[in-house]
């Protein structure tokens, strides 16, 4: 069997004694799973270790796997350089992993290298492992913004190509889970912290992959978890085997979420081909949230759909349409998203078109087609994308930030000609502190420029 098994862990520095200095006592049950799991890797003997880690490059559009012959890190930034590995690079699979990538039109490769160091999400677990005895070359694999389903079927290339080269694979996923368990801990409390750890637990217990896959997104985005995507990828090089799931601890002792588990491959198993499975959850969900949009949100995927599809704009309003979009004047933003992450998002402060139907017209193509952080939207991705309509109220000029609220207002910025704007109630804008430096930084106002606030109600259609 091509892949032996995996591990899930996490990749706290303060795990490791040079840089916890005593403080890894107090997740001394995650210290020894890894010690576990190392030892249980270590007697499996393998050729390979894939690891993925969410610490190494990142890109968007693009899946990164560090090139060269190896490499080397350090717990330098931890105060810890003594905590050196060198690795070795299996070039001929990576070569194979990426060929066969290609060949599924994923968008995977060795360029945009920015540091060849190990990282740590890298370094900590090989740190473990080292100790067990394994002392094998490795496959070194960023991650995305692609897709859950992308992930996997990356992974799926990484058990096709250990196979086709004759490899015995053990992949590594590394990540934490929520960093938002703890009021006290350093990223703060959310509700959803807990909530995605336990799932994200449970799924580890019971190994149904499907479930990694499927995750909520806006669930993920205020849990600020971490490791999700190298879990999808395991996943996918788990493709078709049957394992015996071992969760081996979970700890939450400093706010943010450590998981240890096991999975060894026991055998061949076509029921646990998660890829179609997937894809029947996915489309069901968005079939139900299309039939739900309001007319709001309906114009805006048909001005964005028919402008990619035809490359042309609609030319006249669609019939039907409610009085509020076609008898008042308002400026909006149009936001997309795919897979829980922003896709693109464009919108006008004061009106520009005669009504707010040819705003939101206007606006849904310059989100899909002009936002310059991202790549114009392609037909084939037009089924997969999350519409939201922001129709914006009179902007009020404020006297203090005291008269601001970041869930209920948004916020315009100015200095002289210069003006930023954001919008009332967005994931991680928790204070008025941080709506107000996200707003002057995006007009390119100075932290000590003299600036007006004004505040602004939107209505928001999804």
């Amino acid at each position: 069997m091509p892949m032996l098994g995996a591990i899930l862990t996490p990749h706290p520095p303060v795990l490791l004694p040079e840089v916890g200095r005593g403080r890894e006592c107090e997740i001394n049950a995650t210290g020894q799973a890894m010690r576990a799991a190392a030892a249980e890797v270590a007697r499996w003997k393998p050729d390979v270790l894939i690891v993925a880690s969410p610490h190494t490059v990142l890109y968007g559009n693009y899946f990164h796997i560090a090139p060269g012959a190896g490499a080397a890190g350090d717990m330098s930034a931890f105060g810890a350089p003594q905590v050196r590995i060198e690795v070795e690079y299996d070039g001929p699979l990576r070569d194979e992993i990426v060929r066969r990538a290609r060949e599924k039109g994923l968008e995977a490769g060795t360029l945009g290298q920015r540091n060849p160091a190990l990282d740590h999400g890298a370094l900590i677990p090989l740190v473990f492992l080292r100790k067990a005895g394994v002392d094998c070359p490795i496959i070194r694999m960023g991650l995305s913004g692609f897709s859950s389903l992308e992930h996997y079927r990356l992974g799926q290339c990484v058990a096709e190509a250990a196979e086709a080269l004759g490899r015995r694979a053990v992949f590594v996923a590394s990540g934490d889970l929520s960093h938002k368990l703890k009021s006290n801990g350093p990223y703060g409390f959310a509700p959803e912290g807990p909530v995605f750890d336990r799932r994200v637990t449970e799924t580890m217990a019971s190994g149904d992959f499907l479930r990694f896959l499927t995750m909520d997104a806006d669930l993920c985005q205020r849990a600020a978890e971490c490791g999700l995507r190298a879990f999808q990828m395991m996943s996918g090089a788990l493709d078709g085997l049957a394992v015996e799931p071992r969760l081996l601890s979970h700890e939450g002792t400093f706010g943010v979420g450590y998981a240890v588990a096991l999975f060894p491959v026991t055998g061949r198993d076509e029921g646990r081909r998660y890829a179609a499975a997937f894809q029947q959850v996915r489309q069901a969900q968005l079939e139900e949230r299309r039939a739900n949009e309001d007319p709001w949100v309906q114009l805006a995927r048909l001005s964005l759909e028919t402008y990619v599809r035809t490359g042309d704009p609609l030319g006249q309003l669609p019939a039907g349409l409610p009085q509020e979009l076609t008898s008042q004047a308002a400026g909006a933003f149009v936001s997309l998203h795919k897979d829980g992450r922003l896709r693109g998002c464009i919108g006008t402060i004061a009106p520009t078109q005669r009504n707010v139907a040819w705003e939101i017209i206007q606006n849904a193509i310059s989100a899909g087609i002009r936002d310059p952080r991202f790549p114009a939207v392609r037909a084939r991705e037009l089924d997969e994308l999350e519409y939201s309509v922001d129709v914006l109220g009179e902007p009020e000029t404020v006297d203090s930030p005291d008269q601001l609220d970041p869930r209920q207002y948004g916020v315009i910025v100015s200095c002289g000609q210069r003006r930023g704007l954001l919008l009332p109630d967005l994931e991680g804008v928790d204070t008025v502190a941080q709506q107000l430096d996200i707003a002057r930084q995006k007009g390119g106002i100075g932290a000590e420029d003299p600036y007006q606030i004004q505040r602004f109600q939107v209505v928001r259609h999804r």
